[in-house]
């Protein structure tokens, strides 16, 4: 009997049935059993599935650890439009589950899904990687096949995210569902140690390797490449192991005909005389199973329980986009690696000896209640930072002026044109009581940069060529003036003009005064208690969320219920950026904005999740197989009582 539509002739049931006959086994095949880890209750196929997701994550996350500088030094691309793509690549990762999971469930199943989505994967970083190669034609060349690769790369790695968690799931037979929870740790864990090897590694193959000339890019996307390769290889190697369950059609279809079914007879129906039914869903039973009607019914109640959840993936997102300091960025990962086996094998099971009820809905909430208490902190620090630097910090400042020798006069700046191919230029600076008069002769279609610094007492200058010549044929010159109290950091506060086609859009003479970033007393160590506090957060929130819509998703749905799971981080990073770029603010105040919204946010949440109910899908099908073996009972024996007469 299929899962999905009533039998509509019962005639037509009995011609195929008789008394000696044993009912119909359903639509699922038996599933063999996979050799055990070790004696354990862990089967040995999840190790080849554990394996490839490291190295997929190793692939993509090294890949993108060198994305935004690929994008500013090799495109030479400004900041903004670096920024926008990464983020927009980041979000389409996030999207494109949703492709991968009706691809699974309604048509091939998670394990062919894996492999061909793979390959799209392999090919994207292969593209990515020749795309990088300087040689190989100009920068629109460059440009499209980068984001050729980039879209395959996304399509590739989303599409698979919830077919492989939810594959790996299904490796386990339903009596072990602690050993079941606990691969998602696991899993998760896997995911961090490939995020954390890969983002110390690709940067360094990037910058310590010389390849054609300049930073070898091509290696460093080459070499994330050879790890997706190595991932589709090694998951290829436990096929015998797997336990595949087939797709059950278009499952997502008949999902939404259901839905809309129900909808349309409920709108029907809407007499006071017609009696009421539980739920809405239930209008849809004329035309749609039992089964089918119950499995709605959970999925989209997980569902809404989701609702909240992107605020916690926006709050996390700020993490990443304001994080700079590569140490604190190399520590979230490394954290996760640590809390992992504490809370499995710790913190959970001392709580569980408490005899409390640490529900996976409770432990979602502490999980967002922690990320809150590091952005309340975040929030505290910004403005100690501030006030130390408003309270008795030196300031610095810097007088930078720009001179663009033109060949004609511009209305608005005044000009000074050079009389030759050469010219000395005489100045004179004051500057605290201090005076410096100096000489330097420069040349035209020259671009240099005038460092002045007081030292001993007394102010000196160096006049460095930075080595760029124009591409125009007139005469040029650019020079910047900095003031600093050491020549180490008139140097790291240095701005040069890379292109005279700059020169020619600034004007004849331009004069702007630039503050230094002031100095604050603040060490950078009062920032970890906030990645303490993140990190514990994330372990509890996400992989309990991972389990959660796993375990509460029926067999047909588990990858469309876990690409929802992720779609709620697409969502999240989505509001991040409309907020960022539609309401610019503080950073304390952003922070506080955010840990506000994620506090009311986690209120909500634990006011859905008391009324939520959770329901074992495999009580469900139990229930409809007996219901079906009944009803088949009932047909045997009116076929018998026909024979006999």
């Amino acid at each position: 009997m299929n899962a999905f539509q009533r039998n509509e002739s019962k005639e037509t049931l009995f011609t195929f049935i008789s008394a000696g006959d044993d009912p119909p086994k359903g639509d699922f095949p038996l599933q063999k059993k996979s050799p055990k880890l070790c004696g354990s209750n862990y089967p040995l196929s999840i190790a080849f599935i554990v394996v490839n997701e490291f190295c997929e994550r190793f692939s993509y996350y090294g890949m993108r650890a060198v994305l935004t500088l690929y994008f500013l030094s090799f495109f030479h691309w400004d900041e903004n439009l670096s920024t926008a793509v990464y983020h927009a690549f980041s979000a389409l990762c996030y999207f494109t589950p949703v492709i991968g999971a009706i691809m699974a469930d309604s048509w091939l199943g998670k394990y062919k899904t894996i492999i061909y989505l793979s390959i799209v994967y392999v090919v994207g970083h292969l593209i990515k990687s020749v795309g990088a190669i300087p040689s190989l034609g100009n920068q629109a060349v460059h440009v499209v096949l980068s984001m050729v690769g980039l879209f395959l790369i996304a399509l590739g790695t989303g599409g698979i995210k919830p077919c492989v968690s939810a594959f790996g799931g299904d490796q386990f037979e339903e009596e072990h569902t602690s050993e079941r929870s606990k691969f998602f740790s696991i899993f998760y864990l896997s995911i961090n140690a490939g995020s954390l090897i890969s983002t110390f590694v690709t940067p360094v193959l990037r910058g310590d390797v010389k390849c054609f000339g300049e930073d070898c890019y091509a290696l460093a996307f080459g070499v994330p490449a050879a790890l997706m390769v190595l991932a589709l290889v090694v998951f290829i190697a436990g096929s015998g192991l797997y336990r595949k369950t087939p797709p059950q059609g278009n499952v997502l279809l008949e999902v939404c005909k259901c839905i809309g079914f129900a909808l349309k007879n409920r709108l029907k129906n809407r007499s006071p005389e017609i009696p009421k039914r539980d739920h809405w869903l239930d209008w849809a039973s004329e035309k749609y199973s039992k089964q089918l009607i119950g499995e709605v019914k959970m999925v989209t109640r997980v569902l809404f329980l989701f609702i909240p959840l992107p605020m916690f993936w926006a709050l996390f997102d700020q993490q990443s986009l304001n994080s700079h300091s590569f140490v604190l960025q190399f520590l979230n990962p490394l954290l996760i690696l640590v809390f992992i086996p504490i809370f499995d094998f710790g913190l959970y099971p001392l709580i569980n000896m408490c005899k409390l009820n640490f529900t996976p809905i409770r432990k979602m909430a502490t999980g967002m209640i922690l990320a809150g208490l590091a952005f309340g902190l975040a929030a505290i620090i910004e403005v100690k930072i501030n006030v130390s630097k408003a309270q008795g910090i030196p300031q610095k400042y810097f007088l930078s002026m720009g001179f663009y020798f033109l060949p004609q006069n511009p209305a608005e700046y005044s000009k000074l044109i050079l009389n030759g191919e050469q010219q000395s230029l005489h100045f004179t600076l004051q500057h605290q009581g201090l005076t410096l008069a100096f000489n330097y002769t420069v040349k035209e279609k020259s671009v240099y940069s005038l460092i002045v610094f007081e030292a001993e007492g007394s102010l000196s200058s160096r006049l460095v060529s930075v080595g760029v010549k124009c591409k125009y044929s007139i005469n040029s010159m650019a020079v910047m003036l900095q003031w600093g109290n050491r020549l180490i950091n008139s140097f790291a506060q240095l701005q040069c003009l890379s292109d005279c086609s700059q020169m020619v859009s600034g004007g004849a003479v331009e004069t702007w005064k630039s503050e230094d970033i002031k100095a604050n007393n603040v060490h950078m160590a009062w920032q970890l208690p906030q990645y303490l506090l993140i990190s514990a957060g994330e372990v509890m929130f996400s992989i309990t969320g991972l389990a959660f819509s796993y375990s509460q998703s029926p067999a047909s749905m588990k990858s469309v219920l876990q690409a929802g799971w992720l779609l709620t981080v697409a969502v999240g990073n989505t509001f991040v950026l409309i907020v960022a770029e539609a309401a610019p603010m503080a950073q304390w105040a952003e922070f506080v904005l955010f840990t506000v919204l994620l506090f009311a946010v986690c209120i909500i949440f634990s006011i859905m999740g008391y009324f939520y109910v959770s329901v074992d899908p495999e009580d469900l099908e139990e229930k409809e197989e007996k219901r079906e073996t009944s009803s088949r009972g009932n047909m045997i024996g009116l076929v018998t009582q026909k024979t006999k007469l």
